[in-house]
């Protein structure tokens, strides 16, 4: 019998990057009270869309996947969170080319990305429920 000695567990972290000149001229254009308000809804609908994504992942709903994707690239370039868009982008891209394996891959990423990014623009923002 073999014995394993070590265990190596891997740690995905993900970098995120925000445009923090495009949340600056969403500040300046709709001023601070609204700015924050679309800021806020922006936030909330990435979290549902990120959580259809995955549902739409599991039940092999392809057409489906690929929209809630294109659209999340569309709503995260709005405020700036430029790492989201790409990942999103990325799955798109996976289930045009009709990889599943990529695809779940791929989306196991956006959701790690999605969740460090709406943290991240969170605490940068201090919004506070």
């Amino acid at each position: 019998m073999n014995v394993v000695e070590k265990i190596i567990t891997l740690e995905h972290k993900e970098s995120v990057r925000l445009d923090s000149d495009q949340l600056s001229g969403l500040y300046r254009q709709l001023g601070d009270k609204n700015a924050l308000d679309v800021l806020c809804r922006t936030v909330e609908e990435l979290a549902v869309r990120l959580s259809n994504c995955e549902r739409y992942w599991r039940r092999r709903e392809w057409a489906d996947l690929r929209k809630c994707a294109r659209s999340l690239v569309a709503i995260s370039e709005q405020i700036g969170m430029t790492a989201l868009a790409q990942v999103a982008g990325d799955v798109a891209h996976t289930v045009d080319a009709g990889d599943a394996v990529a695809a779940g891959a791929t989306l196991g990423r956006l959701i790690r990305v999605g969740e460090r990014s709406l943290t991240a623009v969170w605490d940068q923002q201090d919004l506070s429920v």
